[in-house]
């Protein structure tokens, strides 16, 4: 699977959002596969990057099946197929002459989900090592809207002046921490909840999880 190859539906839609999709390697792999899903139903074009350690997580935390070059079935047999109402394309993380790499390209938001301690240091410090990196610098530097799904505990010092510094350049820290007063019942619900928020985040209406009536 190469970069700029389109998996998931027809490209092109005229309503479709363009959004990039960031899965680095800690746990959580099933918030991005579900918001990865979610974003694909509601017909956007996702422009996805996985790590190395991304890549492992995946197939670590969902089975083979999940695996990169088996996504686009993973995703349709889990989650249904709505997914083909997107697409996405993607793109190694090697890749930094990628257009995702230059705040020329048309991306309106980024997630980052799972994020890294790793990728949270990077991003805070504008490290740009790799595309996942430079695309967050690109979204900090054009005041695009940046969404980091940070997974740790405990969290350290400098994780926590990390998570800050994020704060301060602009990017909103959402902390894989679902909630539980939607009554969950599996894995999956709290996978919705957390998609739920990601989106409600990009301007998305959703139904993933009931809103709190007080």
């Amino acid at each position: 699977m190469t970069a700029d190859t389109p998996h998931g539906g027809t490209p092109g839609q005229p309503d479709s959002r363009n959004i990039v999709v960031a899965i680095t390697g800690a746990s959580g792999a099933i918030y991005a596969t579900r918001t990865l899903a979610a974003l694909l139903a509601r017909g956007c074009h996702v422009e996805l990057i996985v790590s190395e350690y991304g890549r492992r997580l995946l197939r670590d935390e969902l089975g083979e099946s999940a695996s990169v070059d088996k996504l686009t079935d993973y995703l349709a047999s889990t989650y249904g197929e709505a997914i083909g109402n997107g697409t996405y394309t993607l793109y190694s993380n090697k890749d930094l002459g990628a257009k995702i790499a230059s705040g020329s390209q048309s991306s309106e938001a980024m997630v980052i989900v799972p994020c890294s301690m790793k990728t949270l240091a990077g991003v805070a410090h504008g490290l740009s090592r790799n595309l996942v990196e430079r695309a967050a610098d690109v979204m900090l530097k054009e005041r695009r809207r940046l969404i980091m799904v940070a997974r740790e505990t405990p969290m350290s010092l400098p994780q926590l002046r990390n998570m800050v510094l994020c704060a301060e350049a602009g990017a909103m820290m959402l902390p894989a921490m679902p909630a539980f007063y939607q009554m969950p019942n599996t894995l999956a619900d709290l996978a919705d909840f957390m998609a739920g928020k990601i989106l409600s985040a990009l301007g998305f209406e959703h139904d993933l999880y009931p809103p709190w009536k007080g």
